[in-house]
């Protein structure tokens, strides 16, 4: 089994950040180069969480064997050996042979840094820029990051100047190595405790209020009457851009140099603006006969930023409104189905997509009842309270990780005890557990803000490529300082041990934070502190009051302007769904009627078909018999045919008026 854990885990983690893109990113549409680069940031960061308790395991197991081989008077190199143990050191299943992790730990640790500082940032702005050509989307993309890498080059020359200014300090490339990442390790950590602060409070508290009905659907009423506000602004914002577009593809012909950027911006545009445009269209008349003003390349290239920028906000407003709809009408439903006495879950409108046959076999109506009206309140409030409880001791062992003796902290004291006894299935369970969880309070946080819409993460393939991309750097930014956090917690990181024994790989490739005694003993320790302070905030949702404060409308129960929203949204769910009941009520009468009467439309076709082919072989046959048998009686049909032509009276239109009196007509006639 030596290695055969590392390599599930990889596979594993690369199926996983693949689903997770599938669900956010859109693989048809968005570049492959965007595509590629969110794969790899977001899977070399989840790979990072999963592969540390293997680390932490193998690490405990060497210093095992290193207490046994040597004496408790000897020392190894620079590891002062500990006591041996009465019980024999077994390897670990998930051992890693020796050499393995610090290659592993170095190539995922490096390439992750020149995605979030390097490649990132440019192909941001390089998927953002409004060019039609390579060349041109590299020049803008250079230009933007010029003042980006700017920033960050002072930051590190300030480390620099403060290394080598002080004497204690002889400046060497793995010190300049060290300053380096404790320079990304200090900007991460800085977000990461303002993350944290938000996850380990908002996580448990969305999950307790997932359990409340009412709640939820008060909630579904509010998010239904802002997303209309911004579907009405995308559709505004859509015409008004299209109108533009309009304007530049009548003025720049045929025959202008510029026209093929013109094409390149219609074939972003909607299919119906593609088609009305079109038909507008004169290329009778070349460019140089007219005096007019043309827009420049400049101008064209913002104009196609903004299309892009309109037509996929556009698009993303419609879907989400759909969905919305789908959770409100099932919310809803919900809601009646409290009180029924079939305990029967019935639906108000049926599912769009084909549901599978295997989850509607055992997926039964009487099921989803028990499910969602009695269990699933249940279960939401039991797995708040295990979440807040895992919360309270991430709390606690971040104030009080940095006391070695006594160990206050809970995660090093699990992980001590487990070390005694050897047990390595407990150790990584207890690893991955902690950081699994301390990680789904970050990244959670990173999938939830939203910086107005220039990043926003939305589900069902909604997200446009700058927002994958700046997710990707955030991961990447976020993830090396939250294993350094959790190492800490555990007391693994020898800084925070004050042991000098052997440190785990992932700490070996970061190098001594004593270069910098004033973050290895100060930021490190006391920054993370904060964290109480933060979940404080978010507990009274401080937040949220002062983005309500300033015009930015938060679902807050004690707010008018919430009940007024709230209001809104209800309205607008009811309207949706008069309009979705007379949809299926159409479909149904339709469906009735061909049910009914299409059997026999049928059957009066094919008789109405057999009558056509008598009369035509009537007519045949008749046309062969002499006609003088016939004579008499086709005078007598001739005769009747005149006769009902001289009863029938044509109006007349050319009279000034008609005169609709029968009996007047009787008369006259």
């Amino acid at each position: 089994m030596s290695g055969a854990a590392l390599g599930l885990e990889i596979v594993f983690v690369f199926f996983l950040a693949l689903f997770l893109l599938h669900r956010y990113g859109d693989f048809k549409k968005q570049h492959r180069l965007v595509i590629i680069a969110t794969l790899l940031a977001w899977y070399l960061c989840f790979l990072i969480v999963f592969i540390l308790p293997l680390d932490v395991s193998t690490t405990i197991y060497n210093r095992c064997k290193l207490a046994v081989n040597s004496s408790p008077a000897e020392s190894n190199g620079s590891y002062v050996t500990l006591a041996p143990s009465k019980q024999k050191c077994f390897k670990p299943w998930s051992y890693i042979p020796d050499g393995i992790m610090p290659i592993f730990w170095r190539v995922v640790y490096w390439t992750s840094q020149f995605l979030t500082w390097i490649l990132l940032p440019f192909m941001q702005s390089y998927a953002r820029s409004g060019g039609f050509s390579i060349t041109g989307k590299i020049k803008t993309a250079l230009i933007e990051n010029a003042i980006y890498y700017g920033t960050y080059l002072l930051i590190f020359g300030a480390f620099l100047i403060y290394v080598a200014v002080n004497p204690n300090f002889n400046l060497q490339w793995n010190q300049l190595q060290t300053i380096g990442i404790a320079a990304a390790n200090t900007w991460g950590l800085f977000l990461l405790v303002l993350l944290l602060g938000y996850g380990l409070v908002e996580i448990p508290r969305s999950h307790w209020n997932g359990a409340k009905r009412g709640y939820l659907l008060m909630k579904t009423y509010f998010k239904a009457a802002k997303l209309m506000t911004e579907k009405a602004d995308a559709e505004e914002n859509l015409e008004d851009i299209m109108e533009e577009v309009r304007k530049v593809s009548e003025s720049i012909k045929y025959n202008h140099p510029l026209r093929k950027c013109v094409d390149t911006i219609l074939k972003k545009c909607p299919t119906e603006y593609q088609e009305r445009m079109g038909r507008n269209m004169d290329d009778y008349e070349d460019f140089d006969e007219r005096q007019n003003s043309y827009p420049s390349e400049k101008s064209l290239a913002k104009l196609h930023k903004q299309v892009i920028y309109s037509v996929q906000r556009h698009r993303r407003t419609q879907v989400q409104w759909q969905i919305l709809l789908e959770q409100a009408f099932y919310l809803e439903d919900v809601a009646k189905n409290e009180s029924s006495a079939t305990r029967q879950f019935v639906h108000t409108f049926h599912s769009q997509e084909p549901e599978n046959k295997i989850i509607q076999y055992f997926y039964t109506p009487t099921v989803e009842w028990y499910w969602e009206c009695l269990l699933r309140p249940w279960f939401y409030r039991v797995l708040a309270v295990v979440l807040a409880t895992f919360s309270v001791i991430v709390v606690w062992s971040e104030c009080t990780f940095f006391s070695t003796k006594p160990v206050l902290s809970l995660f090093a004291v699990f992980i001590q005890l487990a070390e005694k006894t050897y047990n390595y299935i407990y150790i990584e369970m207890a690893c991955f557990l902690t950081i699994f969880f301390l990680s789904i309070c970050v990244y959670s946080t990173v999938f939830r803000i939203r910086v107005f819409n220039y990043y926003y993460l939305a589900s069902h393939h909604q997200t446009d490529a700058y927002s994958l991309l700046f997710s990707g750097m955030l991961f990447c930014r976020l993830t090396p300082p939250l294993c350094l956090n959790f190492l800490g917690l555990t007391h693994m990181d020898a800084t925070i041990s004050h042991k000098n024994t052997q440190p785990t790989a992932y700490t070996s490739i970061m190098g001594s934070m004593r270069v910098l005694s004033f973050i290895a003993d100060g930021f490190y320790i006391y920054y993370p502190m904060l964290v109480v302070i933060l979940c404080i905030a978010t507990y009274f949702s401080l937040g949220t009051r002062c983005l309500n404060l300033l015009g930015f409308q938060q679902f807050m129960g004690d707010s008018e302007m919430t009940s007024d929203l709230i209001d809104e949204g209800k309205e607008l769910i009811r309207r949706e769904k008069r309009k979705r009941q007379r949809q299926e009520e159409g479909e149904n009468r339709r469906r009735e009627w061909k049910e009914r009467y299409g059997n026999r439309d049928d059957s009066t076709r094919s008789r109405a078909t057999h009558t056509d082919q008598k009369e035509s072989s009537f007519s045949e046959t008749s046309a062969s018999r002499p006609l003088s048998k016939y004579t008499r009686s086709n005078g007598r049909t001739e005769r009747d045919r005149i006769e009902l032509l001289q009863d029938a009276e044509p109006l007349d239109f050319n009279a000034d008026s008609v005169n609709d009196d029968p009996l007047e007509s009787d008369s006259g006639r």
